[in-house]
């Protein structure tokens, strides 16, 4: 936002303490959803990891684990999470290369060795196949003996903003919208500590979303998923508590502030409004990362202090869990140093600079507060737009978000190349050293001992037993109001892929071309 004043005072700011701010843990929960925040408990530091294999990334989980990491967080490659298997033509030269390959749940079975599921919280970045990795998950942990219940962690689940901005959908929208529902009808049903559900503007931040397109056009999914599990018989006060938001934090340290703080307002009084929530249904939780596209190549050293700077912004505003991007990502996957160095960001962040020591403590600022003002207000009007036209489903199938967001990335880079943006070391401050080179692994190595793996699995496991799975969830599917979860756990069991399942729905729903 660059129309801002060079000073602020009390007339900046009309708002009413109690209606607007209230207190940390009570609504509107402006101040935060604790009433201690991080002097009750410090958020989560969840690194985002995966590569090549499941050994290799589970290297990685140890390694941050025994730094101090208190989370895991799991990428996978595109193949997992457009449904192909690592030995199908359209995997050909991605196996394992943006995330970990997981073809069958014996590979996520390797990727947690040693890592007790009923100790550890999982976040899984997951979305078209998240129903078939959250299978995996669940029988992983029947196969360690740990119930379902003791379970914890979140499966990101958000297919709306796949089609929105980042495009690994597979089927058409609403039976997508269908698979999303249904998982959180399951772990609603088993009682699980698991958020099924991950809403996330971070996508779209980053694909050039604005702040206030970030806050409207992640909240008119969000309603969109709470009107489609209140359709299917879920009570939004059981519902609503369980669904975790996932939100990028730039480098502009009071609008990201402000953003944080508005978000939690906004989604709290829609909630309130739409549906008649309780307060626990209208508390806001969400995970942050720093903002990747921010990451230059040039002078990469540069982004340690970005990170930093993200870092803080997400705790003044009062994140729940925290990704801290390592400044060699404009190059490659991080490296083991770079990656700790991350997470050290986060522990300085917490033990060193006092700042989680006050609740809030960027509240009262008439700067802080105006601007959190206008951001909710903005995002307001541009949300209510999408709902008049028809919700979240509707407005993706004509475009709007993404020609939005088109619009936007343009004028940032516009910006950029003009130099009416200053990015440090890209167009200002530059300096004639050459851009650094990463070693890349052997993918083509990697990959041909994936596909060997699959090669034996598939000769060893009961093929009568596959088959059948995979015609229940065949009829499964075909009946629009039947459970799809359960199916799936019974086909994961019986060791059918990623690949196998996802075929399966397919050839029943088939697949979405962008209009």
């Amino acid at each position: 936002m660059s129309d801002r004043k060079p000073v602020y005072s009390p007339e900046d700011w009309r708002g009413e303490p109690a209606r607007d701010l209230g207190t940390p843990g009570a609504f509107p929960f402006t101040r935060g959803v604790h009433p201690t925040m991080y002097g009750g408990k410090l958020w989560t530091m969840r690194q985002y990891a995966g590569f090549g294999t499941a050994e290799e990334t589970n290297a990685r989980f140890r390694h941050l684990l025994a730094a101090g990491q208190t989370g895991l967080s799991v990428a996978f490659d595109l193949p997992t999470q457009m449904g192909y298997d690592s030995d199908h033509p359209m995997a050909e030269g991605e196996v394992g290369r943006a995330g970990v390959a997981i073809d069958t749940v014996d590979d996520l079975a390797r990727l947690f060795q040693g890592i007790p599921l009923d100790r550890v919280s999982t976040s899984m970045t997951i979305n078209a196949t998240a129903p078939v990795l959250l299978a995996m998950y669940v029988v992983i942990g029947e196969e360690q003996g740990v119930p379902r219940a003791k379970l914890q962690g979140t499966v990101q689940n958000d297919i709306l903003k796949e089609f929105i901005a980042r495009g690994t959908y597979i089927y058409p929208i609403e039976p997508s919208l269908r698979l999303a529902t249904d998982v959180c009808r399951f772990v609603h049903a088993e009682g699980m500590s698991f958020n099924p559900i991950s809403i996330s503007g971070y996508h779209m931040r980053e694909a050039g979303a604005t702040a206030v397109e970030e806050l409207a056009f992640t909240f008119a999914n969000g309603l969109e998923y709470v009107r489609r599990a209140v359709a299917a018989g879920l009570d939004v006060n059981e519902l609503a508590p369980r669904l975790s938001f996932f939100f990028a934090a730039f480098t502009d340290l009071f609008e990201e502030v402000a953003k944080f703080r508005a978000a939690r307002r906004l989604w709290a009084r829609l909630m309130k409004e739409q549906f008649g929530a309780g307060d626990a249904a209208c508390r806001l939780r969400f995970h942050t990362q720093t903002g990747g596209s921010t990451l230059t190549a040039q002078q990469p050293q540069n982004n340690v202090v970005r990170v930093a700077i993200q870092a803080l912004a997400a705790v003044l505003g009062g994140t729940q869990s925290l990704h801290t991007n390592a400044y060699d990502e404009a190059l490659a996957l991080p490296t083991a140093q770079s990656a700790t160095l991350a997470l050290r960001t986060q522990q300085i962040l917490a033990h060193e600079t006092g700042v989680p020591d006050v609740v809030d403590p960027a509240g009262g600022s008439w700067y802080v507060e105006a601007l959190t003002d206008r951001i909710e207000r903005e995002a307001r009007a541009l949300l209510d737009e999408v709902e008049r036209a028809g919700g979240a489903a509707r407005a993706i199938e004509r475009g709007v978000f993404q020609q939005a967001i088109a619009r936007s990335a343009y004028e940032q880079q516009k910006a950029i190349e003009s130099g009416g943006a200053v990015v440090v070391g890209v167009n200002e401050y530059t300096d004639e050293q050459p851009i650094p080179t990463v070693p890349a692994p052997d993918y083509s190595a990697l990959a041909a001992a994936q596909r060997q793996r699959l090669v034996e699995l598939r000769g060893k496991r009961d093929r009568g037993r596959v088959k059948g799975a995979l015609r229940d969830l065949e009829a499964a599917a075909r009946d629009g109001a039947a459970p799809l979860m359960e199916p799936i756990i019974v086909a994961v069991r019986a060791r059918a892929t990623v690949g196998e399942i996802s075929d399966v729905l397919r050839g029943v729903w088939g697949v979405y071309r962008p209009g």
